[in-house]
């Protein structure tokens, strides 16, 4: 016999029967002892075999709450499906290819990301046999700072300029002095101008490409163009646009005075929300061919670097998060809005709604190691062996510091703290008697190197650290976490969940959809850190004396780079 009344309202129960428990979302079926009045039903002298059939027959009427987070990145788009309780219900993953036309260009076809987002969200429904009405709410993550080109009918008019793009030098001097200086630049948008950004990407086609510039209606970024696909909308978030170089960081909403003043009509750019509102629903025929539903929403998102800032709980003030990716990022969580008045740390809104953050980037983090396996150990991954375990423990037998040997790690120019494209990468201090070995170790310690970089303009302007968490590929190696402890000479933790900026998204669409009351609540619900990593002392020492040299590097080549890159036209 059944004891449990099940109440008319949708809720999860534990129901006993001689069958098994069943943990299920109970809702009112037509049964002889359904009371419609009360809105009860109570089980009194049908057997629990005929109550499990209509307790079956319940949970398959009953939509499940699952929440997508789709992460667009450089390498790649990563979907996961995740449901109210935070748990990764299924994971699909798709890569696409970039274009390096000349040097230091980088660009993508926005075909290829909405290709990898239909075949993503395909497979995660069809992994976790999802239905159209269990999918609440998508929430959007994707690379910063890409340009995607659109004409009136909604055509791209070209590949889209990535972060890592380079050749904006001239148009971030034309953007400073339309500005006013450099200073000015700042007070209006927090953030100096950077080769990376996406304002002066729209002033290259102004200056290089005219008549597409001419033809251009729209501008947005890569997870937006997505967004569009999807939704038929034109939206963006606060923390992914103030990577444009032309939001009010501290009003949230374009900056009217700089648009002006760079004569660029504020029509080109879509409406800004924070990371938690629903912009819109999947259009109908987006609905069928993911196997979707139209009521399913489509939440603000965030940039890549916010979005894994919440999906590793940095959501309150005293904790920093460094990832590890592509890009090195050192991010950190403020109430207020903070600027370094020269410049070198990005000043963004946060995904966190009314907050804001402070972010430090190397455009060359676990890109250098990655380069440095596809071009120089490509023999390492034949066998059926890995390339990264065996670098890693060959470089777990090298002493801190590499004998002597560092590397600056500037294979795409460099952001934080230098701003220079032209910088290059280099590794100095080789002697006949450095492996290979020694060199996948210094090339670890030059990209912990270059974030201690940021956490030293962090810790000078008074933010308070009192934990650093760990996240992207460079976080899954022991040998890394224990390099950044050492480097950044404090305490490194890791937490339950590794998805990074899709798990981030997959949060604010629970938020978005009223799971959660707001982030913070989601965060704490959901992520827990699991291993800490602490420093060794003794290592500690020898990065503490080998950070003064390493800085010394950048500017005793400076002009060489310089010098290199006139050289090669």
């Amino acid at each position: 016999m059944v004891t449990k009344h099940a109440r008319s309202h949708a809720r999860s129960d534990i129901v006993e029967t001689n069958v098994g428990v069943v943990n299920v979302r109970l809702r009112p079926f037509p049964d002889p002892d359904y009371n419609p009045l009360a809105g009860d039903f109570v089980a009194r002298s049908f057997t629990s075999r005929t109550f499990f059939t209509h307790l079956v027959e319940l949970v398959e009427r009953t939509p499940m709450s699952v929440f997508l987070g789709i992460d667009i990145g450089t390498s790649g788009t990563k979907t996961l499906a995740m449901d109210g309780e935070g748990t990764i219900l299924a994971e699909a993953s798709s890569t696409y290819p970039s274009y390096h036309p000349k040097p230091l260009w980088s660009e993508q076809d926005p075909d290829d990301w909405w290709k990898a987002t239909v075949e993503t969200i395909q497979g995660v429904v069809k992994k976790a046999k999802l239905r159209p009405a269990d999918v609440k709410a998508i929430g959007l993550s994707g690379q910063m700072h890409g340009s995607v080109f659109l004409d009136k009918k909604g055509r791209v008019l070209r590949k889209a300029l990535l972060w890592n793009d380079q050749r904006t030098a001239a148009e971030c001097d034309e953007i400073e002095r339309r500005a006013g200086g450099r200073r000015q630049l700042i007070k209006l948008v927090a953030n100096p101008a950077l080769t990376g950004f996406t304002a002066p990407k729209i002033l290259w086609l102004r200056n290089h490409e005219p008549r597409n510039f001419d033809r251009t209606d729209k501008i947005l970024l890569p997870k937006d163009d997505v967004r569009r696909r999807l939704t038929g909308e034109l939206a963006t978030d606060v923390s992914d646009a103030s990577g444009m170089l032309l939001l009010d960081v501290a009003k949230r909403d374009w900056s009217k005075p700089l648009l002006s003043k760079l004569e660029l009509d504020i029509n080109l750019f879509a409406r800004c929300y924070e990371s938690e509102q629903p912009t819109g629903n999947l259009t109908p025929e987006v609905a069928a061919l993911l196997g979707l539903s139209t009521d399913c929403i489509v939440v603000g998102g965030a940039g890549d670097c916010a979005a894994n800032a919440v999906g590793t709980g940095v959501v309150s003030s005293g904790v920093l998060s460094t990832s590890i990716g592509t890009s090195g990022i050192m991010f950190v969580h403020s109430d207020k809005v903070e600027i370094d008045p020269l410049g070198r740390l990005h000043t963004f809104c946060h995904a966190v709604h009314g907050k804001w953050h402070m972010m430090g980037v190397s455009l060359t983090g676990g890109g250098a190691l990655q380069w440095f396996v596809d071009k120089l150990c490509q023999e390492l991954g034949q066998g059926g062996r890995d390339a990264y375990e065996v670098l890693n423990r060959e470089a777990a037998d090298v002493p801190a510091g590499s004998e002597g040997l560092f590397f600056l790690p500037y294979l795409a120019g460099e952001r934080t703290p230098h701003a220079d494209p032209l910088a290059r990468g280099a590794y100095i201090g080789l002697t006949l008697k450095h492996a290979r070995g020694h060199i996948a170790r210094a090339t670890m310690e030059g990209v912990a190197y270059a974030m201690r970089d940021s956490l030293a303009i962090i810790q000078e302007m008074g933010v308070p650290v009192r934990q650093i968490r760990a996240s992207g590929g460079g976080s899954k190696s022991p040998l890394w976490r224990q390099i950044q402890a050492d480097v950044f000479g404090q305490k490194v933790v890791t937490i339950n969940a590794e998805q990074g900026p899709a798990y981030g998204v997959a949060l604010l669409a629970a938020v978005g959809a009223g799971e959660y009351k707001n982030i913070e609540e989601a965060c704490r619900a959901t992520i827990k850190v699991v291993s800490d990593t602490p420093l060794d002392r003794r290592a500690k020492k020898v990065y503490d004396a080998g950070f003064p040299i390493y800085r010394g590097l950048y500017k005793s080549l400076k002009d060489n780079f310089r010098q290199i890159a006139e050289m090669d036209g």
